[in-house]
């Protein structure tokens, strides 16, 4: 084990991708526990993976996403959360948290959210009279609500890892915690827009808001689809994602008419690109957590957890502050594939509910789209806004406190999570 862990901090101190130090991490310790004769292990593990019928939803949702990023989405939702909210005093940044809302349900990402909706509303909002670094922040950090709001890649991989809950029981609960996050988002926006004044965006009326309305009925048909037929039992996780993407295809050629040949084959490339970078953090995930199951890690680290404290919430919250720290050096993904083999297990064994435990795992680590020095969706936004990672950064701690304060109330309050899923069952 010690083997394991030094090569794992060292790869990790120098730079080397994270998939690699995980795979390399993992031949470690497999070399520590068995020598030579279970180096035919790592091969295996490797390929059972990714050979999970579910894995296949992850290529399908990204295209989905694509291919709506393509076909102008974007810009109808924006329109019909404009006409909404345009009256209200800081619009645009309210319409920024809605319209994450709205495209998480289409996504499932973080950082499509940040790049499809911040390059036409961060210039808006600067052109209105924000600053730069407000833009970049309350884009990246409503943009988070990508992962929590199904359907979630993020969700799709943990119940690809760690077999304990199902991706059906992790979409539904996801539900109520993204629209908290959406409610706690939007209060803090409007706290700021009251304290520094934010501009209003102009006078509308209900007549625009439905007009606004009409023309993204059928892409607000998507999620419907997928959450849908899922829900109802009708689907299989894949067969939804499969059907959506379809769907969306038919979408942009046929009723909106903004897709060209040109657009799927960008789509399928970037589709192409990014399931590469997720099957591979897969494929190597196991390697480790086949070592994390064999050396006992989880069971020392469950008891020594229940050694700090005994009292549930200390516990939980322990483990809190350790995701966040965790989240501050590696992205959500990696780090998911990291450390859920290790904590999952102890975790139950401590007596928490796996799915409840599970959805506060994924919220604690999705805070590592925003954490510093690492948070790629902050950093993605500060580089459309034309502004310094600091200054964003400064920015984003309002909003960073209400993330935190949704991640407290879904880790004291089970009942919160596991409400909907119960009522499914």
């Amino acid at each position: 084990m010690t083997s394991a862990i030094s090569v794992f901090i060292v790869l990790l101190l120098i730079g080397t991708p994270i998939a690699v130090v995980m795979v390399m991490s993992g031949l470690a310790g497999a070399m520590e526990l068995g020598g030579t004769r279970f180096l035919g292990i790592i091969a295996e593990r490797m390929f059972s993976g990714v050979g999970s019928y579910l894995l296949m939803a992850i290529p399908y949702f990204i295209f989905t996403a694509e291919l709506m990023n393509r076909a102008g989405l974007t810009e109808r939702l924006i329109a019909f959360n404009n006409a909404l909210l345009g009256r209200i005093r800081g619009a645009l940044s309210h319409v920024n948290v809605a319209v994450s809302l709205f495209f998480s349900g289409l996504t499932g990402a973080a950082i499509t959210d940040t790049v499809a909706l911040g390059k036409i509303l961060i210039p808006a909002m600067k052109r209105e009279g924000y600053t730069a670094e407000y833009a970049a922040a309350v884009t990246a950090c409503s943009s988070i609500i990508g992962p929590i709001i199904p359907p979630s890649i993020v969700m799709v991989v943990y119940a690809s890892i760690l077999h304990n809950v199902s991706v059906l029981q992790l979409f539904a609960a996801g539900i109520l915690p993204g629209l908290l996050m959406t409610a706690a988002l939007l209060v803090t926006s409007g706290i700021l827009a009251w304290l520094y004044k934010f501009p209003r965006h102009g006078n509308t009326n209900l007549r625009a808001a439905a007009r606004a309305f009409v023309p993204t009925i059928p892409a607000l048909l998507v999620p419907i689809i997928i959450l849908g037929g899922i829900l109802a039992g009708l689907t299989t996780v894949t067969e939804a994602s499969a059907f959506a993407a379809v769907y969306t295809i038919a979408l942009g050629v046929f009723a909106y008419r903004t897709l060209k040949p040109r657009d799927l084959w960008e789509a399928l490339v970037a589709t192409v690109q990014f399931s590469g970078v997720v099957f591979f953090l897969l494929a190597a995930s196991t390697v480790l957590g086949w070592f994390v199951t064999r050396s006992g890690i989880a069971r020392e680290a469950a008891s020594m957890i229940a050694s700090i404290s005994k009292d549930p919430i200390v516990q939980i919250m322990l483990v809190n502050a350790l995701l966040i720290a965790i989240g501050m050096v590696i992205d959500v993904l990696p780090a998911l594939v990291v450390v859920a083999p290790v904590l999952v297990p102890a975790m139950v064994q401590l007596g928490f509910d796996p799915l409840h435990f599970a959805i506060v795992m994924i919220l604690t680590l999705n805070l590592a789209n925003i954490t510093p020095p690492v948070g790629m969706t902050l950093m993605t936004a500060t580089q459309i806004a034309g502004v310094s990672y600091e200054r964003a950064i400064k920015a984003s701690v309002p909003f960073y406190v209400c993330h935190l304060v949704v991640i407290i109330i879904v880790s004291l309050w089970p009942g919160f999570v596991l409400w909907l899923p119960n009522l499914l069952k």
